[in-house]
Parts: structure tokens; C-alpha cells; sequence
């Protein structure tokens, strides 16, 4: 496992309000092994609990990551590395992940891992790179907290 970088950069508010917000980007690297998923979730709860997110939907994002990390361990090439960018901001949080994938392959969106999956979280991206050689295939994870969500249906 390698913790490739971390920090906290100001960037404009998404509220149109002219005030700046901190962000805060992780990124780690690990082998796409399921052995290797663990410190994965360690780092989601973490950081969704340092924001303040209630414990439900630390459950959930934990749960979200352990199920989108595992389908990319699925496809990915022999010794490939999974790279997970977590981002934090504004009342929610990112979770970026992807690996290179044995050719042809993608993740599937008609099993039952993801309509679990598509229930824990507000939005789910799959995305595929297929002119990279190999190709790289990713899924990103989008959960604002509650408060925020239920601020947005108004």
C-alpha cells in the first residue's frame, strides 16, 4: 500500500457565494487484491467521519468502497495497482477508483453487488478508457451528507 499524496487546497465555493472552502484530497495505491481492500474502508470511514457525516452514511460509503473496489479486483490485469482518490468538499464526498482491466472486460451492472451498490450512494460513474493498452476502467462514488441532501430536494 502506498499513500501517494494528501492535502488540503482552497478552491472556490460551489455556492456561488464568493467565500472559499477547504478541500481535501487523498489519494492511495494499492495492489488490486482483495487482501489488499481493507485500509481502503479504514480511510473512507475515516474520512467521512472527520467530515462530519453521520455514522449511517459512514456505514454506507465503507460498504459502497468495499463493493466498487472489489468489482475492480475482479477485471483488472495480473499485478495491476488500484488507485483510489478520495475528495472531500462542500458536504460530500468522491471516491475515485481504477485499475488496468484484462481486455474486453468492464464492470457489470446487473448484478446484485450493483444494485446494492447504486442504493448506498447518491451517484455512481463507471468509466472505461479502452484506447489505453491496457485499458483502464473506473468507478466513482458520489455521497453527499444527509443534511446536504435533503437540503438539495427543496
Amino acid at each position: 500500500m502506498a499513500l501517494m499524496g494528501s492535502g488540503e487546497q482552497a478552491y472556490p465555493s460551489t455556492s456561488g457565494d464568493g467565500e472559499r472552502q477547504n478541500r481535501r484530497i487523498v489519494v492511495m495505491q494499492v495492489r488490486a487484491r482483495a487482501s489488499q481492500l481493507s485500509p481502503l474502508r479504514l480511510v473512507v470511514a475515516d474520512l467521512a467521519a472527520r467530515a462530519d457525516f453521520d455514522l449511517d452514511t459512514v456505514a454506507d460509503l465503507r460498504l459502497a468502497v468495499d463493493e466498487a473496489v472489489s468489482e475492480l479486483v475482479a477485471i483488472a490485469v495480473p499485478e495491476a495497482m488500484l488507485i483510489c482518490t478520495f475528495r472531500l468538499d462542500a458536504g460530500q464526498m468522491e471516491v475515485s477508483s481504477s485499475v488496468p482491466a484484462k481486455p474486453g472486460a468492464n464492470v457489470r451492472r446487473d448484478s446484485f453487488g450493483w444494485r446494492v451498490l447504486t442504493t448506498l450512494v447518491d451517484e455512481v460513474r463507471v468509466t472505461n478508457e479502452p484506447e489505453s493498452d491496457p485499458s483502464i476502467v473506473g468507478i466513482t462514488l458520489l455521497k453527499r451528507r444527509r443534511d446536504e441532501t435533503v437540503a438539495q430536494r427543496r
